[in-house]
């Protein structure tokens, strides 16, 4: 229905002629039957017919009332003033005036309309006033009043539709621009959240090859000489690994549109209390390693907590990678108001090269201190990493409290 009603409206410039139709056909009429029977000083047929041009000429115009309405108000101005001051006869001679004012104060542009539509009014009615002076019977005057406040509000009525199109413009405006807003949020969270799962899995992988690295090359060194000892480090890569697994499954769990996986409920993500674990996978890969937690005044957040857990994989990652078999200190304060982390290890503790040395020096350097210093700094934290005066190296984190999520 919707569709018929559209195919149906007339074009625009169809609509404007009908009206100019209307408003000539109305004014000529509407004169002739307003003043039908009645004394008239100077009739329309005067002059020429005169009074019927200006009539006619005043509807007319209005058929391009939308592609000019200045010079269109400006002409039925015009030719309303030579049309009464000439003393021709009163009669709805004023609706293409009206209709003028309207168009220009509702297709203008606000202020310079509105102030060309304000003087002719009053050029209007001062002429108007004048030309009735002597008008008989006095009565009659009222029509110029009318005339002046029928201009008045058609003024007014066309700036009122005015200042609503442009409301609703800029509400149209507004609401783009708040739909490109979110879905410019959007993509920042979804950006986030792929760099944040990035971290995960380098952290989970990192470590997890690291242990491996490690594992495989003292089954290698030792496969013929103490089968007990291999058959413990093939069981540790196998944990190692499995654990992994594990971890990246919760982790890209979070890709998936169900809140399981096919092995049941993903797991959480790591906190503070498996850190246990951590050093046992560390001892197990020949660290010395030594855990000193207090206990928290409160619990953490998970977000702090996580974090926490990272720094501390990831630093004793670069230790098996990069210094071997050496002794380890993670230390671990959480206060009220932020967490204190520091890792040490001491170094190389023999010259002599570990299985796959060669290739561990062959590889490039990783990102994890640049991991975990982004960590510290989506947390509002901060990271420090660097070597000791006496050998070895330390990294010190600290992660604020106040503000973080659960």
């Amino acid at each position: 229905m919707k569709a018929r009603a559209v195919t149906l409206r007339l074009p625009v410039p169809a609509q404007e002629t009908l009206l100019a139709l209307f408003i000539t056909v109305m004014q000529v009429q509407g004169t002739i039957v307003r003043n039908a029977g009645e004394p008239i000083e100077r009739p329309l047929t005067d002059l020429g017919n005169l009074g019927y041009l200006l009539l006619i000429a005043g509807g007319a115009v209005i058929a391009v009332r939308r592609r000019w309405p200045v010079p269109v108000f400006l002409t039925t101005a015009l030719i309303s003033l030579a049309y009464y001051t000439l003393g021709f006869p009163d009669g709805p001679g004023w609706l293409g005036l009206f209709v003028a004012l309207y168009t220009l104060a509702a297709y203008g542009d606000g202020r310079r309309s509105l102030l060309i539509a304000g003087a002719g009014t009053l050029i209007l009615a001062v002429v108007w006033l004048i030309a009735a002076a002597d008008i008989e019977p006095r009565a009659a005057i009222g029509w110029v009043y009318f005339r002046i406040g029928a201009s008045v509000m058609s003024a007014a009525l066309g700036e009122s539709i005015r200042s609503r199109h442009v409301i609703a413009a800029e509400a149209q405006q507004r609401a783009e621009l708040a739909e490109h807003t979110r879905e410019e949020e959007a993509r920042a969270r979804v950006d986030a959240e792929r760099l944040r799962i990035a971290r995960e899995v380098h952290d989970t992988v990192a470590h997890a090859i690291a242990i491996i690295n490690v594992q495989s090359g003292v089954t290698a060194h030792v496969l013929g000489k103490r089968p007990d000892l291999a058959r413990e480090a093939l069981r540790a890569i196998e944990q190692t690994s499995s654990r992994a697994l594990r971890e990246m499954r919760a982790i890209l769990g979070v890709l998936r549109d169900d809140d399981t996986d096919d092995d049941g409920p993903r797991a959480p993500y790591p906190r503070l209390e498996q850190i246990d674990e951590l050093a046992t996978k560390a001892r197990e890969a020949g660290l010395d390693c030594t855990i000193d937690i207090a206990p928290p005044p409160a619990p953490l957040p998970s977000t702090i907590s996580n974090a926490a857990y990272r720094i501390v994989q990831e630093s004793i990652t670069n230790v098996v990678r990069h210094a071997g078999p050496t002794r380890v200190t993670v230390t671990l304060h959480p206060g009220t108001d932020a967490v204190e982390i520091r890792i040490t290890d001491e170094g190389r503790t023999t010259p002599t090269p570990r299985p796959n040395d060669a290739e561990t020096a062959s590889t490039p350097p990783g990102r994890g201190i640049l991991g975990m210093r982004e960590r510290c700094r989506l947390l509002g934290g901060e990271l420090d990493a660097g070597p000791l005066p006496d050998g070895g190296f330390q990294v010190r984190a600290r992660l604020p409290l106040t503000g973080s999520h659960r």
